[in-house]
């Protein structure tokens, strides 16, 4: 898979993994915090953040495996520096990677717009719901509050991920520091970025 990829796109896939690797759990004590005073839902209103480096690697590499790997590396890292979820989050992070993958794979890895971006999250969203409920107890709640939870996530994963991934995006390519990357080029190529 990474055959084709250049050797800066794979340096550039680690570093992005390594950071968000740290922020995810960060995020994780966020949510800790968040849901001591609103209960279990307060995770599905911050959940796009943990999909949100698998939608950066992709916009910037445009490689198949591009979220999908760099997903399943932030997790790893996380679980290294310290998650109590232990190996089981990397099964986690391979998942929502998958379904970000799915979004950019459907295109055929073409497009790369605002609404396929934010599809990408929500396929992170529906990936990561349904692992969540087969493994987390979901079913304990009423059916209408893990439908609320759901559509929380969906719109995390569209607005955080998403969104958020292609802002983050556009603004380090602003500054020049994406240049020689697959969308620099395609920048300048065209307007499917």
């Amino acid at each position: 898979m990474l055959a084709k990829w250049k050797l800066k796109e794979v340096v550039l896939m680690a570093l992005f993994s390594v950071v968000f690797g740290i922020v995810y759990l960060l995020f994780l004590h966020v949510g800790n915090i968040w849901s001591g005073f609103i209960g279990p839902i307060a995770y599905e209103w911050i959940f796009g953040i943990w999909f949100i480096v698998s939608i950066i690697c992709m916009y910037i590499i445009r490689k198949p495996g591009a979220a999908v790997i760099s997903e399943t590396i932030a997790a790893a890292i996380e679980v290294l520096l310290g998650n109590a979820v232990g190996p089981r989050l990397i099964l986690s992070g391979l998942i929502q990677g998958l379904g970000a993958e799915a979004a950019f794979a459907a295109t055929g890895y073409k497009r790369f717009t605002l609404p396929v971006l934010m599809l990408a999250g929500v396929g992170s969203s529906i990936f990561s719901f349904a692992y969540g409920y087969l493994l987390g107890g979901f079913s304990v709640f009423q059916p209408g509050y893990v439908l609320l939870m759901l559509g929380i996530r969906i719109a995390s994963g569209a607005l955080i991920a998403g969104a958020g991934g292609k802002f983050v995006v556009d603004g380090l390519l602003a500054t020049g520091s994406l240049r020689g990357y697959p969308i620099a080029r395609a920048v300048k190529g065209d307007a499917r970025a």
